[in-house]
């Protein structure tokens, strides 16, 4: 939404802006330029791709119109999905969890918090972590696991964030390019009256300001929504592993869940009340 309603404002602030000026928008359509801009800028973005690269960048489309949805009540349904575990470990010991990692979609404590647990990459990052922990018994090692795991996902998902805005800082050059071009193509006009002449050097200078618009005004916006997507995800999922962390080290069902709540951004962290009426209420 916020990346529809921000080129929107781009796009009518260039309309409202040139026809203050009186600019003729008949001068602006130059199809030959366009196809030679994006044409160009898409061809060097394909040949940057590798066929792993591309099929994220496929992937990752569908985030453009979407939000990570963070929010106060996504943060606490997680620290009372994680609450439930702990308390459960805390209780019957370490082993009672086994059926509820091993299994989540058939968990008592996994199905309270649906909005959770249909989130398959979320909960094999806690049922893998636990899982260790099941097998070895040791945390010696099970914070740099989750270290591990958080940033190869974070490195995985910025990867089409980047492609995207490498593509859009080569539009600029590439509308270069077509601007040259155009003015190859005036060159040959030379000869022929001003009005005519104008005609093609404005033409060409058209590729340059298209370029730039495209960079700044429509890619660079979409590359840079990519990063943001994904530095929220790992916000949460840093969350879920200062809890995890904490319960495995010993701490109390509460106590963990308190360091998964001061892990939380300021705007979306709960009040510590907010949290426990949360935990009792399940």
């Amino acid at each position: 939404m916020y990346l529809i309603i921000g080129l929107v404002i781009v796009a009518v602030s260039i309309f409202v802006g040139y026809t203050m000026a009186h600019g003729e928008w008949a001068v602006l359509f130059q199809p030959a330029e366009f196809i030679i801009i994006l044409g160009c800028a898409m061809g060097a973005f394909f040949a940057s791709q590798t066929k792993y690269t591309f099929g994220l960048v496929i992937k990752s489309l569908k985030h453009l119109a979407a939000d990570p949805g963070s929010s106060k009540s996504r943060y606490l349904e997680a620290l009372a999905l994680l609450y439930g575990l702990f308390s459960k470990m805390h209780r019957e010991g370490v082993i009672s969890i086994e059926s509820d990692v091993e299994k989540p979609e058939s968990s008592p404590i996994f199905s309270k918090y649906p909005n959770i647990s249909k989130d398959t990459q979320l909960v094999n990052f806690i049922g893998d972590t636990l899982r260790v922990y099941l097998t070895t018994g040791d945390p010696a090692d099970i914070d740099s696991l989750m270290d591990v795991d958080i940033h190869t996902m974070h490195e995985e998902g910025i990867l089409p964030a980047h492609a995207v805005t490498h593509m859009a800082e080569s539009l600029p050059g590439m509308g270069i390019v077509a601007c040259v071009l155009g003015v190859v193509l005036a060159m040959g006009k030379i000869n022929e009256p001003p009005e005519v002449l104008g005609h093609y050097i404005g033409a060409a200078l058209v590729g340059t300001f298209f370029g730039i618009l495209t960079c700044y005004g429509l890619f660079g916006p979409m590359g840079a929504k990519l990063e943001n997507y994904m530095a929220e995800e790992h916000f949460f999922y840093n969350c879920i592993k200062e809890a995890v962390a904490a319960a495995i080290r010993g701490s109390t069902p509460l106590i963990a869940v308190e360091y998964g709540r001061r892990a939380i951004p300021y705007p979306f962290r709960p009040a510590f009340a907010e949290m426990e009426e949360k935990l009792k209420s399940g």
